[in-house]
């Protein structure tokens, strides 16, 4: 089972950084490493962003993310096509975010399970609020953390493809991707990640 890490909230300030994983897993696999990879974050400004903070900020969250993922999934991300690569991204999110992985597996599986269409206001207020009951560290965020937890989710399963539109009744929509990766998640024992990504 998965492994039960404290809640966070700094997800609300991390955004799917595509681009930016990208350009990372493609480093990976030229054969740098972590260390090489935050110097030309610094020194090359390779996320073309403008102050040291930012700089340091993406590399230390994209490479927290790249963590999770063995050598055959950064290949993936690096060359596998756009679908693949950015479900694979949202599996690492998942992977490094507890409360994500909760809302993923609690809310947006029930969705692909009930065929249901739409993700709503209602099921992040349902969400939130049982988790406020579980949670005395959840329970003690202010209304301002759920309105960003909210808008960084939407904006996550947006860019992964998941919902069609961010506004309104956002449409969800299923992803197919790679079957290779589907058959390697399934070997290196992340089944229930495969349930979340694919409605399996």
């Amino acid at each position: 089972m998965v492994k039960k890490e404290e809640y966070k909230s700094t997800i609300k300030s991390r955004p799917f950084f595509y681009i930016e994983t990208k350009k990372v897993s493609n480093l990976f696999c030229q054969g740098a490493n972590a260390f090489e990879i935050k110097e030309k974050a610094l020194c090359e400004n390779i996320f073309q962003v403008k102050t040291e903070a930012r700089k340091r900020e993406i590399a230390s969250v994209v490479l927290s993310r790249l963590k999770k993922l063995d050598e055959y999934l950064i290949g993936k991300v690096a060359g596998g096509d756009s679908e693949t690569s950015k479900i694979i991204i949202l599996y690492a999110i998942i992977k490094t975010d507890r409360l994500f992985f909760e809302f993923m597996y609690e809310v947006f599986r029930e969705k692909f399970i009930l065929k249901e269409k739409f993700l709503t206001d209602k099921d992040f207020h349902v969400f939130f609020d049982t988790k406020k009951q579980q949670s005395d560290k959840v329970a003690s965020w202010n209304d301002y953390t759920f309105y960003k937890l909210k808008q960084v989710y939407i904006r996550i399963l947006h860019e992964a493809g998941l919902l069609k539109n961010q506004k309104g009744d956002r449409e969800i929509d299923r992803v197919y991707f790679d079957q290779d990766v589907k058959e390697h998640l399934k070997e290196i024992g992340d089944q229930i990640y495969l349930d979340i990504l694919a409605g399996e």
